[in-house]
């Protein structure tokens, strides 16, 4: 696993965030797109703290995928009882962490 399967895991649930916000014809709102990365950012703060446990939690194949299928279950859900809110949340958290992980990525390389 590693930086490359999270990544897609984060695009597929970013395209049904997408895809969900353009069935309900949700406009987004900037305060919640800026909630969900500041949430992302928090996340990933709380986490770094811990990170050779919480990669260890994350590398097992159940935790990844009911994490996806929770990701896609709140976008569905999100769309029908409060899209602007919840969509926008959702595509300002995995907006950031893709950039975190495009940036973890980099540090990587380089």
């Amino acid at each position: 696993m590693g930086t490359p399967t999270d990544a897609g895991l984060a695009l597929l649930a970013l395209a049904a965030f997408l895809g969900v916000s353009l069935v309900a014809g949700a406009e987004y709102s900037i305060p919640f797109l800026f909630l969900g990365a500041v949430g992302t950012v928090v996340f990933e703060l709380l986490a770094f703290r811990r990170a050779d446990a919480v990669r260890r939690v994350w590398e097992r194949r159940p935790v990844q995928v009911a994490s996806t299928a929770a990701a896609l279950l709140i976008a569905i859900v999100g769309g029908v009882v409060a899209p602007s809110r919840v969509l926008s949340a959702g595509v300002g958290a995995l907006c950031t962490y893709l950039l975190f992980l495009a940036i973890v990525f980099a540090r990587r390389r380089y």
